[in-house]
C-alpha cells in the first residue's frame, strides 16, 4: 500500500471478538498472563493495547484495556494482568478465570505507542511495575525478529517478588545480544541484591540511559507520577522530545 493510501483509506472500525482462554500462567502472586485464542485477530504490533468486555448475567458491562504482552510473531495474544484491589475486571481476569473460559475483547489499538524492528534504535526501555507489560511485548519482538539494535530495560519493581516475566528477562539478557537488564527495587530487598535499591530518577536514568547524541528511541510505561517523572528527567538530560513516548495507568499504590 502506498502512503497516499494509507492516509486516504478510511481506518479499520474495530470489531468485538471472543478470546477463549488457552492457558494461565502465574507471573507473580497478584499477577496472571492468558494465553488466548482469538479467531479473526488481525495482528498487531509491539506496544499496541486491546479493550475487554465483560458482561453479567444481568446484563451489566465493564470495560477495561490492557496491553498485549506478546509479539507480533507469536501464534496466540497473550495478556498480562495485574489483580487491583477492588478491581472488577482485574480481579476476575487474574482470579476467577480459567482455561476454556471466554470473554470479549477488541483491538489492537493505539499507534503512538509501538516499536518494531526496522525502526531501529538504540532502544531504551523504562517500566514501572505492571508498565513492563507493553514494553516485554517490545524485547519480545526484538528476540523474535533477532534484532541486534542495542537496548536497555531499566525495570523498577516493589521487592523481587513482584518483578513480572524474571525468569525471562534474565534468559534475555543473558543472550549476549546487546541487551542490557537494569531492575531497581523500591521497597523490600532480599539478602544479596545486588541490584538498584531506589525509585528511579535523575542520576539513576543518567547513568543508565544511552547517550542523547545516540538518539535512542525512549518508551515509558507505568502509573502516571511514575512516567511524567521519568520523562521529565530525561528530556532535562537533553533527550529529544518526540523521541520519548509514555503510556500511563492510574495509580497503583506504588
Amino acid at each position: 500500500m502506498t502512503a497516499t493510501e494509507k492516509s486516504t483509506s478510511a481506518p479499520r472500525r474495530l470489531q468485538w471478538m471472543t478470546a477463549t482462554v488457552r492457558d494461565v500462567l502465574d507471573e507473580t502472586p497478584r499477577v496472571r498472563s492468558l494465553v488466548l485464542d482469538i479467531p479473526g485477530w488481525p495482528g498487531h504490533r509491539a506496544g499496541q493495547h486491546v479493550d475487554v468486555r465483560l458482561t453479567s448475567e444481568d446484563g451489566y458491562q465493564a470495560q477495561r484495556s490492557y496491553s498485549v504482552a506478546s509479539p507480533p510473531e507469536a501464534p496466540q495474544v497473550m495478556l498480562t494482568v495485574e489483580r487491583l484491589p477492588d478491581g472488577e475486571v482485574s480481579s476476575y481476569l487474574a482470579g476467577d478465570l480459567r482455561v476454556g473460559d471466554s470473554f470479549e475483547l477488541r483491538g489492537p489499538i493505539g499507534g503512538y505507542f509501538v516499536w518494531i524492528a526496522a525502526l531501529g534504535g538504540p532502544l531504551f526501555l523504562v517500566g514501572g511495575g505492571s508498565g513492563i507489560v507493553p514494553l516485554m511485548a517490545m524485547l519480545r519482538h526484538r528476540a523474535a525478529a533477532s534484532s541486534q539494535v542495542a537496548a536497555t530495560l531499566l525495570y523498577s519493581s516493589r521487592t523481587a517478588a513482584d518483578i513480572i516475566y524474571r525468569s525471562e528477562l534474565d534468559r534475555l539478557a543473558g543472550k549476549g545480544d546487546a541487551f542490557r537488564l537494569v531492575h531497581t527495587l523500591t521497597r523490600e530487598r532480599p539478602s544479596g541484591w545486588t541490584g538498584l535499591a531506589r525509585r528511579i530518577d535523575r542520576a539513576m536514568l543518567a547513568e543508565t540511559a544511552f547517550t542523547p547524541e545516540a538518539s535512542p528511541r525512549i518508551f515509558i510505561c507505568g502509573p502516571t507520577p511514575f512516567v511524567e517523572t521519568a520523562a521529565t528527567h530525561l528530556r532535562d538530560l537533553g533527550h529529544t522530545a518526540h523521541l520519548i513516548k509514555t503510556e500511563r495507568f492510574g495509580p497503583s499504590g506504588r
